[in-house]
């Protein structure tokens, strides 16, 4: 070989050794902006388990008021994608004199989203369960508030475990569409590697997908234990057989 052959192959792996070596020194810094992703992936889906309960419930056991209500707020948030919204409450807050930050409208922004989609999730799990259920609760003197706190919503959130672990995996993905409106989650940091080291672009956002990956795969790792853990015993196959159903 050459001294030109040569010369070319001892650069190429010196690049690759520098490659690793910055990927390497950078790696903490991204984990600890996949902290704030985490952050805003947990403060969104509780929103949206809160109000995604409330949508359900009143698309269930509501007036028709009440649910043309629920099922237009639904409608709309489901339609509009997730970039839009976060701009219009990022910047549409200011036309009202409000100054959010860029978590904030974020968690509103994507939050409300996801109670769309979980209002659907609880409204099937809701409705999956026996309409004998309600009322036998009735019979025995509880009201329909008593009746739904305490016998329906905690079948029905049981239920609702396997499909909300899918929106679990949608949210936690969502998240990076945050660095839109300038929080500094992980792919702004991401960015700021790419800027400092223009070659590290693929090498950067692989490093990002795999970190997401793991996310992904813990978060429903960890759901599905606790499906099995609070699975309750016959209840599949009574909803196979039918039974109590109209």
């Amino acid at each position: 070989m050459d001294s030109g052959g040569g010369t070319f192959v001892f650069t190429r792996k010196g690049e690759a050794i520098d490659t690793v070596s910055v990927l390497w020194k950078s790696l903490p810094m991204l984990l600890r902006a996949v902290l704030i992703n985490i952050e805003l992936c947990l403060a969104l889906l509780a929103l949206g388990l809160i109000v995604g309960t409330i949508v359900a419930l009143l698309q269930v056991y509501g007036n028709r008021t009440l649910r043309t209500l629920s099922f237009g707020y639904e409608w709309i948030f489901r339609s509009i994608p997730a970039l839009v919204l976060l701009i219009l409450f990022y910047f549409g807050s200011s036309q009202f004199g409000l100054e959010i930050s860029s978590f904030v409208a974020a968690t509103l922004a994507l939050g409300f989203r996801s109670s769309a989609y979980q209002s659907q999730i609880f409204r099937g799990a809701i409705q999956s369960l026996p309409r004998g259920q309600m009322t036998a609760a009735r019979s025995i003197g509880l009201s329909q508030f008593q009746a739904v706190t305490s016998i329906i919503l905690p079948q029905a959130f049981r239920l609702a475990i396997p499909a909300w672990s899918n929106e679990f995996s949608s949210v936690v993905k969502d998240t990076t569409l945050a660095y839109a409106v300038g929080l500094n989650e992980i792919l702004r940091h991401a960015r700021y590697i790419i800027v400092q080291h223009y070659k590290l672009a693929m090498p950067t956002y692989l490093t990002v997908a795999l970190i997401f990956l793991v996310l992904t795969y813990a978060g429903n790792g960890c759901l599905g234990l606790l499906e099995m853990g609070t699975r309750i015993p016959g209840l599949e196959g009574y909803k196979k057989s039918g039974a109590g159903r109209r």
